[in-house]
This record gives C-alpha cells, sequence and structure tokens, in this order.
C-alpha cells in the first residue's frame, strides 16, 4: 500500500506532436517493459519501451508506438474526435479502455467580448467517441514486442460496447436511473456523468465516477459484458437479470480519478470533481473483490476506506489522473506504484515531450 513519494522518479519519453503527454488519464503494465498510456484528448493510445535510466529518475519509459482506435474499432465518432479516455486495465490478454462518456461545455476565453463568452459558456456539446467501453487484444509480434490488434492469429478481436453517436448501452440504462438520470444532461466538469476510473473482474467492469458525486458521496458503477453478435453487450449480473449495481463510496466529497486492482484490495485515486486544485488522495478498499462477489444489493454504501496517501498538486496543475502498480520484476521486494498526471507542471516537464511521474511506495 502506498505510504511514500518519490517525486520525479519516472521519466516518460513522447514523440514530437504526442498528443497525450499532457493529459495523461490512464496507464496499464504489459509485463516489465512496456507501459500503456492514454490520454484524455486524443484517441489513441501509447506504447512506451522501458529504456535505461538517465540523471537521477530511476525508471525511464520512451520509443513510443502510437496506435489510433480508428485503426482498431469501429468507432462511433469520427476518427479524430476526441475520445476522451479516462481508463485502461490489461486483463487477461486485453486492454480494456473507457471514455468519459460525458457531454461538455465551452469554457470562457481571455481577451473575447463578454456576450461572446456567454454564448461560450451556454454551448454543450458531446464527442461521439466519449461513450466508449472496449477491449483491444494484445498479441506479440514478430519481434516479440506487445501490439493492439483488431483481430488476433487466434481468433481474438477488438470489440465495443453496442451503441452509436449519441448513447450506448450504458447510458440508455442510466437513463432510467433514479440517481444517475439527471446528471446525463450535465457536463462532466460540471458535476455531470464522468467515468474516469476503470477495473476489470472477469467479465465485470467496475467503472469510478469523478461526478456526479452526490451529497459527498462518490459511485462505483458494476456491470457484466458478453459478447454477442460482433459487439460487447450488457449481461446479467445475477439469475434476477440485474444489469447494474451501484456503489457509493465515502471519499470525503472527492470523486473517482482511477481505480486499481493490487491482489483483492482496490485502491482508488480520487480528485475534485469540479475543475480546481483540491485534494489528491489514495484510499484503499479491503477485499474489495470479496465483498463484490458476495454483493447481491442493487446499492451499496462503503465507508469503511482507509486514506493511504495524499498526492500533491499545483494551481492549474499537477493533476494526478493515472494510478498503476508496478510489476513484480521491477518492484522488487517492496510493492511500489506509478503516478501519472494531467497538466503537468514546468517542475514536471524536461523540454516539450518529456514528462515525470511519480513513484509510490
Amino acid at each position: 500500500m502506498p505510504k511514500q513519494i518519490k517525486p520525479r522518479a519516472v521519466r516518460l519519453e513522447f514523440a514530437p506532436g504526442a498528443l497525450v503527454h499532457c493529459n495523461l488519464s490512464g496507464a496499464a503494465f504489459s509485463g516489465s517493459d512496456w507501459l500503456w498510456v492514454a490520454g484524455d484528448e486524443a484517441c489513441g493510445l501509447d506504447r512506451l519501451q522501458r529504456l535505461t535510466p538517465e540523471g537521477d529518475e530511476q525508471l525511464r519509459f520512451g520509443a513510443p508506438v502510437n496506435f489510433p482506435l480508428a485503426e482498431l474499432l469501429d468507432l462511433p465518432g469520427g476518427a479524430e474526435d476526441e475520445a476522451d479516455l479516462e481508463g485502461l486495465a490489461l486483463a487477461e490478454g486485453y486492454l480494456w479502455v473507457v471514455g468519459s462518456h460525458g457531454i461538455k461545455r465551452k469554457n470562457a476565453k481571455p481577451g473575447k467580448y463578454a456576450s461572446e463568452n456567454a454564448r461560450r459558456l451556454a454551448k454543450l456539446a458531446l464527442d461521439p467517441n466519449r461513450r466508449l467501453i472496449a477491449r483491444i487484444p494484445v498479441e506479440a509480434d514478430a519481434a516479440g514486442q506487445p501490439v493492439l490488434r483488431s483481430r488476433t492469429l487466434d481468433g481474438r478481436s477488438a470489440l465495443r460496447l453496442k451503441g452509436d453517436a449519441l448513447d450506448n448501452e450504458l447510458t440508455r440504462l442510466l437513463a432510467d436511473d433514479p440517481h444517475l438520470a439527471p446528471f446525463l444532461a450535465i457536463p462532466g466538469k460540471d458535476n455531470g456523468l464522468d467515468i474516469e476510473g476503470l477495473a476489470v473482474m472477469g467479465s465485470r467492469l467496475l467503472l469510478g465516477l469523478r461526478g456526479p458525486v452526490l451529497r459527498g458521496w462518490s459511485g462505483l458503477l458494476e456491470i457484466a459484458l458478453e459478447e454477442r453478435g460482433g459487439q460487447l453487450r450488457l449481461a446479467a449480473l445475477d439469475k434476477d437479470g440485474t444489469k447494474l449495481r451501484k456503489h457509493f463510496l465515502q471519499l470525503n466529497g472527492l470523486g473517482v480519478r482511477d481505480l486499481h486492482f493490487s491482489g483483492d484490495d482496490l485502491y482508488i485515486l480520487a480528485g475534485p470533481t469540479m475543475v480546481l486544485d483540491g485534494a489528491i488522495r489514495i484510499f484503499r478498499w479491503a477485499d474489495a473483490r470479496g465483498q463484490l462477489a458476495a454483493n447481491r444489493e442493487a446499492c451499496s454504501f462503503q465507508e469503511a476506506l482507509s486514506l493511504h496517501l495524499e498526492l500533491p498538486h499545483g494551481q492549474g496543475c499537477n493533476r494526478a489522473e493515472a494510478l498503476c502498480e508496478l510489476p513484480p520484476e521491477l518492484a522488487g521486494a517492496q510493492r511500489h506504484w506509478l503516478a501519472l498526471y494531467d497538466a503537468p507542471g514546468p517542475e514536471r516537464r524536461e523540454g516539450e515531450y518529456t514528462v515525470f511521474g511519480d513513484l509510490l511506495s
């Protein structure tokens, strides 16, 4: 369980023109040599290779390879439309991805007339690719390096949850939900629906909500998926046909920024739901796997979450949004974790396309 921070201990080197280095939002390891990362302003995934460290950092990843989602999936939107990817998880040979699912509001801009900024602030939009839940098979290429495939030699295919440019099976289900339906029409950064965490348990997914936070309770959605008709479809969680369970977490008013299983425990990276500078903390839900497997209620409330670490943040920068555990080959005898940051400040950057993450131990 993380208790200490080693700042700037992990160097990430990206290619010129990269879209994700300043908006990192998800991370997952393929063994000890490969790190997958996602950003919330792109429509693809980057694979980084472990390199010999330089300077004072303990780990260095670079030699990036980009995998555009449009080459792997039949996307609901255009190939260049932002997917706002917010969560990554590697499980059973698949890399799972989730978009925020939320609508967005235009922001006011300095130097514009008040009347124009008022119009901008009233304008809402939905990028179709944001409503994406997908699994993409990982396969070793001829050089033994992990790559993403639309279809593998052993017959696995890249699939997404059934949906179109407006909604998918999850948002249609939430449209009738008494807790979440009112928030589908509210922008994610205004405490509307905003998925930012992903964890996988077999055929089940846990989706962590940055918003809405309801009277201080953060939300965790549990769904099950199955392959049917060349698509992923919502499946029943039990013999009664339940397709959604909600778990409300007491995170002291914070929303979920990322999720990661370590053994049976679930670690929750939490931060402000609104666009503001504030506490960013890591909580632990002990024996979450066992409790989730035993639960049969449509809603549960989890108050017995332990606070393990508070991460640094800056003024308008350095917001931790990705958390994952290092594989044993890298961590050694003691567990180590990687934390990556959206909007890295000057102290987390070197040149234009190199950024630094933290090691937690």
